[in-house]
């Protein structure tokens, strides 16, 4: 199945975006007639018939509502700092959109060797990842804030800090409970300093490992998404 996305859908004129459209008709060499599966991101996978063959304009026929947004027991949001290379910041969020992330916030933090961070580029990777993974929900992308604002905030759930230094730290897999909200804070390649560590503990955030290895910031990022989607699918 070929999934493509229009975030204002209508279901009484429903149609492709241009470069939706483009990439359907041109490259795809789809046709009236055809058949073809779009989402808006909310959680609907409508059924279509192509009626035009405009790219400017594509007009299609809804033949069924396949999916509706249902509500998930359990919500991930990771909170990170984004890597000095822009690269693997995009990898990170490619990957945790294909495994099902919620949510992902970016946190600039006092060892951040980037501390400004555009998103535009991620909301882009993001529509591709939910559309190749055949997902139905685009995940909410969050503008860089610093450190501290970001934890000041009111946060549901369970939420976890997961750092590099000496301490007791319960592995991710184990602190997490089943069918919750979770907010797990990734820090910079030099880790999160002592100060911020503390701050995050007095905010009610648990302190946890992803495990033995030492992994890079966008490694992290997915393990922790990866772990926390294994857990709820016991």
């Amino acid at each position: 199945m070929q999934l493509f996305y229009n975030p204002d859908f209508n279901v009484q004129s429903p149609s492709l975006p241009e470069e939706e459209a483009r990439h359907c008709l041109k490259v795809m060499r789809m046709g009236i007639g055809d058949t073809l599966h779009i989402t808006d991101g909310k959680g609907n996978i409508f059924e279509t018939r192509i009626l035009t063959n405009d790219p400017k304009k594509c007009l299609l026929k809804i033949i069924q509502l396949q999916s509706e947004p249902s509500q998930k027991p359990y919500v991930i949001h990771i909170a990170i700092a984004p890597t000095k290379n822009a690269d693997r910041t995009e990898w990170m969020a490619e990957k945790c959109v294909e495994l099902g992330v919620d949510k992902i916030s970016f946190i600039a933090c006092d060892r951040s060797e980037r501390k400004f961070f555009k998103t535009d580029r991620i909301e882009k990777i993001a529509v591709s990842a939910m559309k190749q993974s055949l997902k139905s929900h685009l995940p909410v992308i969050n503008e860089i804030v610093p450190f501290k604002k970001f934890i000041a905030q009111p946060l549901a759930g369970q939420n976890f800090v997961a750092h590099l230094e000496e301490g007791k730290r319960e592995l991710l897999q184990a602190a997490a409970q089943k069918d919750n909200q979770y907010c797990v804070l990734i820090g910079p390649e030099g880790d999160f300093t002592p100060e911020e560590i503390q701050l995050a503990l007095t905010k009610g955030f648990l302190p946890v490992s992803l495990g033995k290895s030492r992994l890079r910031t966008e490694t992290a990022g997915i393990v922790a998404c990866h772990i926390l989607n294994l857990i709820n699918s016991r």
